[in-house]
């Protein structure tokens, strides 16, 4: 199941194995109210989205279906941050002026790197969104899109997405996002931006990997899609 391309970059068949770099990102708890919880890995909603802005997609619904596996190569460090938020408690005065805003503690991963692996789902519309981010990798210059690449907040931007390459893994024990009814992690696999109706969650777990291998237990690949309605 793995191989390289000659120019050695690590490839899981048929999938296609990236490499993410964020310097500063912070995935809010959705328990989380005044402090702002981080979670300690990012949703495959969030990671969906991310690809999506890469390859210059702006209708999620395109490449619904389409399936990831997402791992963590490092062991980012926690921080908190006192930053003042929005919020609407009168509509007598701007949004963050005066009683609409207040100081609030933030949770920061700092040296977040991942291993993210996209696959053709079934159902999924092709070109698929691996077809398409391969495409782009190739030739980013190539994507007619517009803003920063972040993970998360807009102000967390990528460092890198580019393929895998073998020294990414080098000592390093990939934790793999499996799903685990029991797991402690509830995370969203599609996000309800105007209700909560439509939010999909599961619950997931990190599992430790094979040092050095890039190989997604089957337990951690997840199709991204709103739930099924009918």
């Amino acid at each position: 199941m793995r191989g390289a391309h000659e120019e050695g970059e690590v490839v899981v068949m048929p999938a296609l194995a990236c490499y993410v770099a964020v310097p500063v990102a912070s995935f809010r708890s959705p328990r989380a109210r005044e402090y702002l919880e981080t979670l300690p890995v990012p949703p495959p909603a969030t990671v969906y989205g991310m690809l999506c802005s890469a390859i210059g997609e702006p209708d999620r619904l395109v490449h619904q279906g389409a399936e990831l596996a997402v791992a963590l190569l490092s062991e980012p460090a926690l921080s908190r941050v006192l930053r003042s938020l929005w919020r609407i408690k009168s509509e007598k005065v701007s949004p963050g002026v005066k009683e609409n805003k207040r100081p609030d503690f933030q949770e920061l991963l700092t040296g977040l790197r991942l291993a993210v692996c996209v696959r053709p789902g079934e159902r999924e519309r092709r070109p698929s969104l691996a077809d398409r981010l391969a495409q782009a990798l190739q030739n980013p210059g190539a994507v007619p899109r517009f803003g920063g690449l972040s993970l998360g907040e807009s102000t967390h931007l990528v460092d890198e997405l580019r393929l895998l390459r073998p020294d990414d893994l080098a000592g390093v024990e990939p934790r793999w996002l499996v799903l685990d009814p029991d797991g402690p992690l509830a995370l969203p696999l599609w996000v309800d931006h105007v209700g909560s109706a439509g939010t999909r969650y599961g619950q997931f777990r990190l599992r430790p990997g094979e040092a050095a291998v890039v190989e997604p237990p089957q337990e951690a690949w997840v199709p991204v899609a709103p739930p099924e309605t009918g």
